[in-house]
Parts: structure tokens; sequence; C-alpha cells
């Protein structure tokens, strides 16, 4: 019998499940005796809460009602800093903001309370954009508004000018994004007879939220319990904002001794959690008039909005993939984030790479406008390669795919045929469409940035219970992304059994170790590989106990017998362990930023309608080095998903903030690509193995949001004519610019 399970497209372990509804997500969880829970928020950006009134006439003895003097510990929900309270009575920092919360046995009672309570306000006038955070119109944090700031240095950026033929300058922006996950946010939370506090719900990170609520309820670590159910997709929104969910729905349970679960409805979430940073970067390039970038002086300026959440690292991984993918002599990135009166902006796939190599992409087009050649040819002089020496003076030296998806990708999209073609569509002025292909290149770093992954120190491994069954342990999430499937292919091949005799443990702090969030393309490359190592020191043991390897449940379970020695279960966990040639200088930002990098190129045709200036995709074809694909057909599946949501982010996703909140929360007006909106897609899985990756991979599901945005608006370019430095591409932005430019 064949041993091979990686490379393989194995069927999903939950793939049964989730197609027979069986699968239970949150609110399919029923608690008899519970209650449900309701946020009363905030209705303006800035200010001071003077009063809280609440209705006679309505029945308040069915309520139950927890505000902030009702936390036992810490009022701020512990992530990065320490700044955003659980629940405010107080100061207003942003729309939507927690102020109580209620509880009622019926989920339409506990809304319907929310009508009968009045907040009174001191109204300030409030920071809403990045130039007035800058300015200090109001100084709403600290002395300067600032919550984090970054800088890279390479070279000396004068002396890179002063080689230059040619300095071109671009300014680049782009908006908030809603993650859209297909099931809201939800969690639900009781208090067992010792004390415990338990938590189960819709989540990406357990141990996130398991820190945050050991502060907020002054409770030893053992005494908090996070188990995610099955969860309906996440892409960062899930990352942080649990911890805040959670902790509302633990302590109107702590307070009312019954089961309270809290599921928002779309417009609430929408309304209320995190999103995409908005971001302002400004590019100044040198080049030589050969195309050699000698310079690059980049700043990125990112809103936060009112509370730090996770802006401090998105800001310094978008500093770290500022560049783009391109060589340079000398270079400086300086990099802010500023805090506004806005809901905190927090993780989203990509976490902060979209919004960099938007601009570092689009500038390239810029500079080869200037200079006077193809932008292609100006990626391939640049693009980096073994050997390169990066901004933080890493020298790449093993899985570097960038040129070759760069070639796979032109030639299978037939790049500048396609060019040559729409020129000849566009000079028909009888034709009802203009159509144009655009190019762009990107890398993305697997892992954690910097020293993240020690400090870290992932645990993760496999057990073998006297029963003969093997589990995966690892606090890791399954959101949709395959991962139960990919750690089983990768324990399976290490053991040399079926995937079938594999189970997953579910991700609970009481029965997992910690081996850290389901984040920043490290699942597999990180995860997947202490999983790999547990499992070859199970398989040592395996073979000692029997003569030859047990391949049947009957078998493992005499092995069993042997190995657990009369306990039920005998585990083997591993930590990560940092390999001794990767340095980093968290204040200098100098080093190896990222173990190893992942790379892709995309090409994207649209087509713009002559009537109603609508930009339609009709084809993307791309190519992306992910080191090793455990599973193609997953791999693929997240190539796909990704890119879909990154067209959505550059034609149609539009967030209207004015006011600081988000007045357009629905799917009715916030549009999202649909199946019928998705193009056909040509996917190219690269493999250049990462020696360090479990059978070479590395990171994979973020890439694909990073780079179909600025090849979006180098097609309608292509298309039009006319480039914009902003996205959404919407059509009125279209007509608006055609229309102007016209004679």
């Amino acid at each position: 019998m064949s041993s091979a399970q990686v490379g393989v497209s194995v069927e999903r372990l939950d793939a049964p499940q989730k197609l027979c509804g069986t699968a239970k997500f949150i609110d399919d969880y029923q608690f008899p005796g519970g209650l449900f829970g309701a946020t009363l928020r905030t209705t303006i950006a800035r200010g001071r809460i003077t009063k809280i009134s609440f209705d006679a006439s309505f029945p308040w003895d069915e309520c139950v009602i927890a505000r902030s003097t009702d936390i036992p510990g810490a009022n701020n929900v512990l992530f990065i800093e320490h700044d955003q309270p659980l629940l405010t009575e107080d100061l207003v920092m942003h729309p939507q903001q927690a102020i109580l919360l209620v509880a009622h046995a019926q989920r339409v009672k506990a809304a319907e309370a929310l009508k009968h309570i009045q907040v009174e306000y001191d109204e300030w006038e409030p920071v809403l954009s990045i130039e007035d955070s800058l300015a200090r119109k109001h100084v709403i944090r600290g002395e300067d508004n600032v919550l984090k700031t970054c800088l890279v240095e390479k070279g000396d950026i004068e002396e890179g000018f002063a080689m230059a033929d040619f300095v071109i300058q671009g300014e680049y922006r782009v908006g908030h994004q809603e993650q859209a996950y297909l099931e809201n946010q939800g969690v639900a939370a009781w208090v067992e007879k010792d004390g415990t506090i338990t938590v189960l719900g819709s989540l990406q990170c357990p141990y996130y939220v398991h820190k945050a609520l050991v502060k907020i309820f002054a409770k030893p670590v053992d005494k908090i319990r996070i188990i995610q159910a099955a969860t309906g997709g996440a892409f960062g929104g899930k990352e942080d904002y649990p911890s805040i969910i959670a902790g509302h729905a633990a302590l109107l349970a702590l307070k009312a001794g019954k089961p309270v679960k809290i599921i928002y409805d779309r417009e609430e979430d929408m309304a209320s959690t995190t999103k995409r940073h908005p971001a302002v970067i400004r590019h100044k390039t040198g080049v030589t008039k050969e195309g050699r970038l000698v310079a690059q002086d980049i700043e990125i300026t990112i809103d936060g909005g009112a509370f730090a959440t996770c802006s401090p690292v998105v800001l310094s991984r978008a500093t770290l993939h500022a560049t783009g993918a391109y060589e340079c002599l000398h270079v400086r990135v300086r990099s802010t984030a500023v805090a506004t009166n806005a809901p905190p902006n927090g993780a989203f796939r990509g976490f902060g790479v979209p919004q960099a190599i938007f601009a570092a992409e689009l500038q390239m087009e810029k500079v080869a406008l200037a200079v006077g050649i193809d932008s292609l040819e100006l990626r391939r002089k640049n693009a980096w390669r073994p050997g390169t020496l990066t901004a933080t003076g890493q020298h790449l030296k093993d899985s570097v795919g960038a040129l070759k998806c760069l070639s796979i990708c032109a030639a299978k999209s037939r790049y500048a045929q396609k060019r040559r073609e729409y020129a000849r569509w566009n000079s028909k002025r009888s034709n009802p469409t203009w159509r144009g292909i655009g190019f762009s290149l990107c890398h993305h770093g697997a892992g954690f940035t910097g020293s993240g992954e020690v400090t870290l120190a992932s645990r993760a491994g496999v057990s073998l219970s006297q029963d003969g069954l093997i589990t995966i342990l690892a606090a890791s999430t399954d959101l949709g992304q395959g991962t139960s499937t990919i750690f089983a292919q990768i324990a399976a091949q290490a053991l040399g059994l079926p995937t079938s005799l594999i189970r997953i443990e579910t991700p609970d702090t009481a029965m997992v170790p910690n081996s850290g969030p389901t984040v920043a393309s490290r699942t597999t490359m990180v995860i997947g590989g202490l999983i790999e190592r547990a499992a070859h020191d199970l398989k040592a043991d395996l073979l000692k106990a029997s003569r030859t390897l047990p391949r049947t449940q009957a078998a493992l379970k005499r092995a069993a017998k042997v190995l657990c020695d009369g306990e039920p279960v005998k585990r083997y966990e591993v930590q990560f362990e940092k390999p001794a040639d990767i340095t980093w200088d968290d204040q200098l930002f100098r080093g190896e930023a990222y173990g190893v990098y992942s790379y892709a190129a995309v090409a994207v045709e649209v087509e713009v309608d002559k009537l109603t200036y609508e930009a339609r995709v009709r084809q993307v074809t791309t190519a992306q080095d992910i080191g090793k694909a455990i599973n193609p057909r997953l791999a693929k599946g997240q190539i796909m998903g990704g890119t879909a949501q990154a067209l959505g982010w550059a034609l149609w996703e539009h967030a209207d903030f004015r006011g600081g909140w988000m007045r357009n929360s629905q799917l009715t007006n916030y549009l999202i690509p649909t199946f019928e909106d998705t193009p056909p897609m040509d996917v190219t899985i690269v493999e250049e193995p990462y020696a360090r990756g479990p059978h070479g991979a590395k990171g994979l599901g973020e890439m694909p949001m990073d780079l179909p945005a600025p090849a979006v608006v180098a097609a309608i370019a292509d298309a039009t004519g006319h480039w914009f430095s902003q996205i959404p591409v919407l059509p009125e932005k279209i007509c608006h610019e055609l229309l102007r430019k016209s004679p």
C-alpha cells in the first residue's frame, strides 16, 4: 500500500459534515435555560457619556445588565497594548464602541431592550482622516496621535538619487475593506461549577482570547477555557475581535449564572468590527536609463482607528514589503500608524502587504512609463533572485521563485500578444468596450515578522491513545481553508499511514498546546513542521514497540499498550526552535525579516463598458511559488478565493465611513464579488522548495490577496488610457475621469 499523502489532493476531512449540514457552528448549539446577549453602542465618534437612562416602562426585571463596574479584573482587552476598554461608560473614542450589555431569555427581547436605553453625550469634534490625525487637529492619543512608527534604511538615499537618470514620484491610496466572512461573529459563554469560565465560538486564535480573558476576569490560566466551534471564515476578522465579544458573553454569563450566547447580525458585525487599514503611500524612485532601481524613498501612513489592536504589526509587515520584490541599492522606508476616531482597524488577509504592494506595483508601472521601457522588462531586471540583498540586509539564498513566477505567468497569459491585440481592439470605435491587460509581481514573508516566532515559542504535537487513536494536537484553527486536512496529510506522511487513521483534536485550550495564532501564512510551514517532527518521534517509538510499523487500528492498539504503559494517552509535543543562522534586530529592523518568502505573479484582463463604465474582469492568469503544495486542490482553492477577494477590493468594495462609522454596513450596499463576478482563472503552482518547511512548503493563504489590485488598475489603464491611484475603481470614477479628459 502506498503511504504517499503529501502532494495528493485527498478529500477534506470536514467535507462530509459541511456538505450534509451536520457541522456545528456556534448558533447551532442550544443552551437550555440560557440567555441571549445584546450590546449597547455609542452613536458619536468622540466625546463623553454624561447620562444613561433606562425606560421605566420596560420589564428590566426580565433582563441581566452588565456594565463596566461588573468587570472583576482589568477593563481592557489585552492584545499588543492595553488601550481598548471592554466597556465604556465615560470616554467615547469611536462610533459603535460598547457601553453596556443586556441579556434576555429571548433574542428579540434582548435586542428590543437596547431601544429603551437613552444615552446622553458631551460631543467633541472628532479626528476622522489620516491628514487630520497627522496635523494634530485634535490630539486623541498620547502626544501626537501616533500608534507606531517604523524605519528601514539601506545605503544612502541621497547618494542613490544622485546616481539616478530619472526621479519619479507617486501617491497611492486605499480604503477600508470588510472581511465579509460567511458566518457572523458569535460566541457562547458559561461558568462551570468549579468557577472555570468557558467560551465556545467562531474564532481564529483560541489562545489570544484566553490571554485576554485571564486579565479581564482576573482568573488563573486554568480557569479560562476557550474552544473553537466550526467557523465559517475569518480572513483576519476573527483574530483579535473575538476577545471582545467573548469578554462580553462571559461577563453576562458570570453575572447571570447562566449560559449566554451573543450572535451579531450582519449589520452589527460590519458596523462594529475591524476592517483592513486605509493607507496613504508615497513613493519617490530613482532609476537609471537602463532601468536599474538605485533609490527608493517610501512613506506609508495607515489609519489604525481609535485603538491599537493589530496596527503595530500590520505596519511593520507593510514596511518590510514596501519596496516590492525588487532589489535596490539605496532604500529608505518610513512608516506611521495614526489614531482616528473610527472603529479600530485590524487584521485582514495580507496584513498590510496588499496596501504596500498596491503602491509598489503601480509605482513600477509609473517608472516604466517615465523611462520608456516595458514594465514587464523593468520587473525582470530588478526582481529578487538568489543572492539578492534586501532592504533589511537579508541575503536571499534558496526558494526564490519571483522570476520563475513572472516568466510562467507572462507566457501563459500571452501578456505581450494580448497588449497588441487589445490595442487593435481599442482602436476600433465601433467596439462596445475597451479592453486591457495588467501585470503585477509580489513577495510575501511567511511566518511571523522578525523574532515573532521565537517570542511565540509555539508548541504542537501528536498523541497515541490506548485504543490506538492517533490525534494531532494544535491550537491552529480550520476556518474553511483546510488546515485539518493538511495537518493530517503531513502527519500521515511522516508516520507512513493513511489519513483515515489520523484525527484532529478540537482547538481547545484545555486540550491542545499553544501553537500560536492561525495567521501570517505560518500554519502549514511552521505548525505543520512541528507536527511532522512530533509524528517522526511517534513513528520511532512505534517501530521500537513493533517489529514492523503498525498500519491498522488493531495493530496501533497493540503497540499503544506498550507505549502508553498504563496511561490513557502518550503525547509527543515539540516546540519551535530558531535556526541558528537567522538573526533579527527589532529596534533597527535589520536582518532576516522572514525565514523565507513566497512569490507570485498575476496577469488580469479587463473589459470596460463604454456605456456604463463598468469594469469586468475577463480572465486571471497567475503563477504562485508556495514551496510545495501539500494538497494541490486546496492550494488552488486558496489562490482562487484570495484572488476573487482582491478583485472585489479593486473594483467594488467601497466602505462609506462618513462621520467615522460604516454607513453601508449591509451586503446589499457594500458589494462583494459573487460567483457571477468571478472570472476564469488559470492557476499554476510553482514549487521552489524551502528547506525548513515540511516537504518544502512555505506560506500560501495571504499572498493571493496581495497582487491582483494593481494589475486591475494597470489593465484599466491599458484599456482606457487613464491611471487611477486609488481603489476601488468604481464605474462613476471611470466615467468622471474619462469625461473630464474628453475634448
